[in-house]
């Protein structure tokens, strides 16, 4: 069999899923994401790339599956101008990000019962699941080639104005989604005989 007849076979492969272009393991990625607080402004990220994005966090699981967390996707200039000034300290960083990605949950839904709190955690467990839900964001991004950072230093007030987000939502975070100028150092981690006992 010639090189032609083989290059095209994996690329057939390749495209039916069958062999993977990707050597990215999961480990690998959860080794190199970092918190990117500088971006390369000009380099833009699409509409369907967000939604593969989205999709992806979509699959974080939730409490009795009610998948309360909601996203805000601000891409146009004009909706960047009107966020940035409720980013508070962050508004420097956020400024240089070409997307910004709004998390919010729905109140009393996760950890809900027929409208009561099933546990004394209440609309603990919506913050929760947008937690999961965020991981699964960053990580997915940074498996497209995109870098993050998740910032909670923001006034949710003016965010609910600028983007007509619902009485009913709590904002959790703000993610600034780009591509980064800068490669961070990985911090240090507690060891293991810090943080876990197993009994």
């Amino acid at each position: 069999m010639n090189k032609q007849i083989i290059g095209f076979l994996l690329v057939c492969l390749t495209i039916t899923g069958f062999v993977s272009c990707s050597s990215s393991s999961f480990d690998d990625i959860v080794a190199n994401r970092r918190s990117v607080r500088s971006y390369d402004k000009s380099k833009k990220i699409s509409e369907e790339q967000i939604r593969t994005l989205i999709a992806t966090s979509q699959e974080a699981p939730s409490w009795a599956n009610v998948q309360a967390t909601r996203y805000y996707v601000v891409m146009s200039e004009e909706k960047l101008n009107q966020v940035l000034p409720a980013m508070l300290q962050n508004k420097e960083k956020a400024s240089m990000a070409p997307v910004l990605i709004v998390t919010t949950y729905k109140q009393n839904q996760s950890g809900f019962f027929n409208g009561e709190p099933s546990n004394e955690i209440g609309n603990g467990w919506g913050a929760f699941d947008a937690g999961l839900s965020n991981a699964f964001l960053v990580l997915k991004a940074k498996e497209m080639g995109f870098d993050t950072l998740i910032m909670g230093l923001r006034d949710a007030d003016g965010i609910k104005r600028a983007l007509d987000i619902p009485n009913d939502e709590t904002v959790m975070s703000v993610v600034a989604l780009g591509y980064g100028n800068q490669v961070p150092k990985r911090p240090e981690r507690k060891s293991l005989f810090e943080i876990m006992k197993i009994k």
